[in-house]
């Protein structure tokens, strides 16, 4: 039995998850028992922590951890690049990198529905041992998720920031889910054509860097949609919502790399200043 501890943000959240748990619906449908704190102080030292924020929370989660729990390892699940390095800058903690494609639906402060059942991806950042990596795989799998361990995550780091370069984009500025519009390529107006434009630029930005790239992008979308459920991409939820996106993070790290190593991306450069124009549209509203 594992031990597991919900550091929160809201105080109303710790209280509700201490009297009632967390009840996990969908793919599973059980409630677990965990305790939830909004100070570190209060919570039991972890062994591994899993900062589990958008990008665009994840330096004010890191400055919580700071500190606190110098033996623990720290695991990020952010979509783009640069999540490592920010959360190092505020410890020394043993950091293993991480992508995730499962999801889920918040529907209260206690319940998520558990949606989409594919693996998570982890590897080693800096001097952490391979074999621990291993063993957080095998501690996920055991929990009746999927999840596979790599010597290096960059190969799968990639695929996924190209897959959500485009998807995330395409699906923020159309305010369509991700569903099967997104592979069609038999006429000439339709959205496929564009997917696979966007993903083509990524995978030669992929290859000036020296990347070899776990999957293919484009059979990664092509693949999803074939699922049969319609997937709301987090960037369209956020816009949906008039709140920050991860478009920095994701297509925008894609751009600023790009432009590092040379390599032109006039469609990925569009989709991010068409994002944070739309962005723009709300604020200054």
């Amino acid at each position: 039995m594992t031990d597991v501890s919900v550091l929160c943000r809201r105080e109303e959240h710790a209280s509700a998850l201490n009297e009632r748990g967390l009840r996990v619906s969908g793919r599973h449908d059980f409630t677990a028992t965990v305790r939830a704190a909004t100070a570190v102080s209060e919570l039991p030292e972890a062994e591994l922590a899993i900062i589990a924020t958008k990008t665009t929370e994840l330096d004010a989660a890191a400055s919580r951890l700071a500190g606190h729990w110098p033996r623990a390892a720290v695991m990020t699940v952010q979509n783009g690049l640069g999540a490592e390095d920010a959360v190092r800058r505020r410890g020394d903690w043993r950091l293993v990198s991480a992508v995730t494609f499962m999801s889920g639906t918040r529907h209260a402060d206690t319940h998520v529905e558990y949606i989409l059942d594919t693996e998570t991806w982890l590897g080693p950042f800096g001097e952490t041992p391979y074999a621990l990596v291993e063993e957080i795989a095998a501690l996920i799998v055991e929990s009746g998720l999927e999840a596979r361990a790599f010597e290096d995550l960059r190969p799968a780091q990639w695929s996924k920031l190209i897959f959500n370069s485009t998807v995330n984009s395409i699906a923020a500025l159309t305010g369509l889910p991700h569903d099967p519009l997104f592979a069609e390529e038999d006429q000439i107006e339709h959205l496929g054509h564009l997917v696979r434009d966007l993903m083509d630029e990524g995978k030669r930005v992929a290859e000036a860097a020296g990347i070899e790239l776990h999957g293919d992008p484009w059979e990664m979308n092509v693949l999803a949609t074939k699922r049969g459920s319609r997937h709301y991409p987090s960037m369209l939820e956020d816009v949906q919502a008039r709140r920050p996106t991860e478009i920095d993070q994701i297509t925008g790290a894609l751009v600023h790399e790009a432009a590092r190593l040379g390599v032109e991306v006039p469609l990925q450069t569009a989709m991010y200043r068409l994002v944070k124009a739309r962005e723009a549209s709300w604020t200054s509203a």
